[in-house]
C-alpha cells in the first residue's frame, strides 16, 4: 500500500537550491565534472562540490548561470595543518570557488583538544573572508566518527570561529547524515547557521528527512534522481497515491 504524499511546500526553484551537486570521487574525468556543471545549471541547483583542481573548469563551464562553485579544504581527512587549510582556501577563491567545506581535524575532536579546533576552523574562515568575505564557509564534522556530546561542541566551535555551516560528513568514512544527528546540529547553532546533509542521501525520502529535521543545504550525487522522484511523487500524490 502506497503512503501518503511527502510534505514538502517549496516550489521548484527552492528544492533545487537545496543542493550541492556534488563530485568528489578520486578518478573523476573532465568530461564527468563538465556534465555534473550541466546538470546543476539544468536543475537550478545551488553550487557543484568539486576537488580543487576541478574549479576553474567549472567556473568556465558555469559562466552565466548562477549555480555557484563549491570546493573542499583539507579534504577527506581534516588532518593537514591549519596553515595548509588557510592557504588552500585562499587558491580556492582565487581560482573561482564561492563556497568552501572544511573538514574538521576529527582527532583533535576526540582528544578534547577544543582550543586546537576552534583555531583551525578560524584559519579557514578568516583565509576566506580575506579573500572574499562573501564566501560561505562550512565545515565538516564527519559525524560519525563523533559522539553526541563532541557533535555539539564541534557545532558550538564552529559558530565561535564565525563559520557559516556546519555539515554531517565527507562521504569518505564510515558513515553519513542522519536525521538525529542533523537535528541536534540544527538545534546546537539555531536559525541563523546552516546546516548540511551529506553522505547517503540517495532518494527523495531521505532528502526530505533531512530537511524536516533542519538542514538547509544537501551535499549528495543523487540529486537529479531526488528531483524526478519528488516529481513522480507529486503526480502520483494528485492521482491518491504516494510512492513512498
Amino acid at each position: 500500500m502506497c503512503a501518503a504524499k511527502l510534505e514538502n511546500p517549496m516550489n521548484d526553484h527552492d528544492f533545487g537550491k537545496l543542493f550541492d551537486h556534488t563530485i568528489l570521487k578520486q578518478d573523476a574525468t573532465k568530461e564527468q565534472v563538465v556534465a555534473v556543471c550541466q546538470e546543476a545549471a539544468k536543475h537550478n541547483f545551488m553550487s557543484v562540490c568539486v576537488n580543487p583542481g576541478w574549479i576553474t573548469t567549472c567556473v568556465k563551464e558555469l559562466e552565466g548561470t548562477d549555480v555557484k562553485v563549491c570546493t573542499v579544504i583539507g579534504f577527506p581527512l581534516g588532518a593537514t595543518t591549519s596553515e595548509s587549510k588557510a592557504y588552500e582556501t585562499k587558491n580556492s577563491i582565487e581560482n573561482g570557488a564561492l563556497e568552501v567545506d572544511m573538514v574538521l581535524n576529527v582527532g583533535f575532536m576526540k582528544d578534547g583538544n577544543i582550543d586546537a579546533v576552534e583555531s583551525d576552523i578560524r584559519a579557514v574562515v578568516n583565509a576566506a573572508r580575506q579573500a572574499n568575505d562573501k564566501v560561505i564557509v562550512k565545515v565538516i564534522l564527519e559525524t560519525c566518527l563523533l559522539n553526541k556530546d563532541q557533535i555539539k561542541t564541534a557545532c558550538e566551535l564552529c559558530v565561535k570561529a564565525g563559520a557559516d555551516f556546519v555539515k554531517t560528513s565527507t562521504g569518505f568514512s564510515t558513515g553519513g547524515a542522519k536525521a538525529e544527528d542533523i537535528k541536534l546540529m540544527r538545534d546546537t547553532v539555531g536559525k541563523d547557521v546552516g546546516v548540511k546533509a551529506s553522505g547517503g542521501i540517495r532518494d527523495y525520502a531521505a532528502a526530505i528527512a533531512m530537511v524536516n529535521a533542519g538542514a538547509n543545504r544537501l551535499g549528495c550525487s543523487a540529486g537529479i534522481k531526488i528531483i524526478e522522484q519528488r516529481a513522480a511523487n507529486d503526480t502520483q500524490a494528485s492521482a491518491g497515491t504516494g510512492l513512498y
